[in-house]
């Protein structure tokens, strides 16, 4: 019996190391309303063996009073969570789902297909390694299609895979899947993502989702189960870079004083000089501490105590690096800034900016274009809207330590955050320092003067007006 006892035992132990060994990957659906996002995530989930019976037999019940497919079992069901979501049969809210296979564990992102959820999709899409992208092959590539591309690449997802979805309803035709792989790809010339794939599927059917279908025999490749199981995400983090936010000091006696935080790029080890900033001051790492003991170095994404050769002071929102490899450090940048409030964006109005596990105060000294994320023109703009998209330039308090969001996305991003609410009413993405040139001292203007300039240099470009903002 007890022998017995020990295999179980074995068994459990082994099937739990075997399960937090495996990589992660985090990715997201997105396209246009109805192309079939929380369907296929249901199809996913259903035909992986990840649903529960009692969960089967609850939207079954549903699927009679709210489902879209018929007589069917309505799988988009399981993640439509919210009411408003069930009775209107779209997705408002990101709903996330967890599951696993033999080789990977999943987080999935469903988000929002319409464009005054933006912000929605912003946040789901903020930090996930891959993007479905879902094209119905009755319309082909479309207008949100196009916005989704642009903000998928706009934060830095480097793969992408295109299912094009409802082949049934085009008879699974080889012609159609062609012409919408020959579209999309002469739009995503425009855009920085380095790996796209294709796959032709029915989420309705189950085509290709999980199981290769012998609807598509001209299809080489894999279904979309296999894609996201073999797809190296490994190489995407930042091994070079060492960046180390400081979260707080930890001082649980006299004799002992570390910093801890999480590695979010690169690696340390024992006897590597660092600089603190904004200080400057330099020392050496003396021990990398955790709670099984000190170990020889630490890497992404590890959560560890650095201790240092020297008493430098260092406080939460400081950031340790290492002195041959230092990021930005300044208080003027240019960024890609997304508006997520309802109560516009006003240039000079002070905010709070959080970067990393620093918060200082600033505000947009001026806004070079809005993103039309539709048609991905530059325009114009007076102030930021709901959803809206531009370039703008920060005028912070004090410099920030940050690095470029295309070179490293977790010291890269940064939040806006009202100061009377404390809501978080923005997310953006640094772009570069500003040079010297490009400074702004726009704090000596008005608001009034602010926007009457902007005003006349947007509808009477012919009387080449001055920006005075750049003065």
């Amino acid at each position: 019996m007890n022998s017995d006892n020990t295999l179980i035992q074995q068994d459990i132990l082994a099937y739990l190391e075997q399960h937090e060994n495996k990589d992660l990957l985090r990715f997201l659906t997105c396209g246009s309303v109805d192309d079939g996002k929380s369907t296929l995530i249901g199809r996913l989930l259903h035909d992986s063996k990840m649903i529960y019976e009692d969960q089967l037999a609850a939207i079954t019940k549903d699927s009679k009073k709210m489902g879209t497919t018929g007589e069917k079992v309505d799988l988009a069901l399981l993640v439509d969570g919210l009411q408003s979501e069930r009775e209107q049969g779209i997705t408002i809210d990101v709903a996330y789902r967890y599951f696993s296979t033999d080789k990977r564990k999943f987080i999935i992102a469903d988000t929002p297909g319409h464009e005054q959820y933006t912000r929605n999709m912003v946040t789901g899409a903020s930090t996930c390694d891959l993007a479905i992208i879902l094209v119905d092959a009755r319309g082909g590539v479309k207008t949100q299609t196009k916005r989704h591309s642009f903000l998928v690449s706009l934060l830095g997802i480097k793969h992408v895979v295109v299912a094009i979805n409802k082949m049934d309803l085009m008879d699974y035709s080889e012609e159609v899947y062609n012409q919408i792989q020959k579209d999309y790809l002469a739009f995503a010339e425009q855009l920085n993502i380095e790996d796209i794939q294709f796959v032709p599927i029915s989420a309705l059917e189950g085509d290709n989702v999980v199981n290769l279908s012998d609807k598509t025999p001209w299809f080489s490749g894999q279904p979309l189960m296999a894609m996201l199981e073999s797809i190296e995400i490994g190489n995407d983090s930042n091994t070079e870079d060492f960046r180390f936010p400081v979260q707080y000091v930890n001082r649980p006696n006299l004799d002992f004083r570390g910093f801890a935080g999480t590695v979010v790029s690169g690696q340390i080890a024992p006897g590597d000089e660092i600089t603190a900033l904004p200080s400057g001051k330099t020392s050496k790492v003396k021990s990398i501490v955790t709670f099984e003991g000190e170990q020889e170095n630490a890497y992404v994404p590890q959560a560890v105590t650095l201790t240092l050769e020297d008493e430098i002071d260092i406080s939460r929102g400081d950031m340790i690096v290492k002195s041959n490899n230092t990021p930005i450090h300044a208080s003027q940048l240019k960024t890609h800034l997304v508006w997520m409030s309802e109560e516009p964006l006003m240039p000079n109005k002070q905010y709070y900016f959080k970067f990393a596990t620093k918060m200082t105060t600033g505000a947009v000294a001026h806004i070079d274009h809005q993103i039309d994320v539709n048609t991905l023109e530059q325009q114009q703009a007076l102030h930021l809207n709901l959803n809206e998209i531009a370039v703008v330039d920060l005028k912070l308090t004090q410099p920030i330590a940050c690095d470029p969001y295309t070179k490293n996305r977790e010291t890269g991003a940064f939040v806006v955050i009202d100061r009377l609410t404390n809501g978080t009413v923005g997310a953006g993405m640094v772009i570069d320092a500003l040079a010297e040139g490009e400074q702004h001292a726009s704090a000596q203007f008005s608001e009034f003067e602010l926007e009457f300039n902007a005003l006349v240099r947007k509808h009477f470009p012919h009387w080449n007006t001055t920006d005075i903002t750049k003065l």
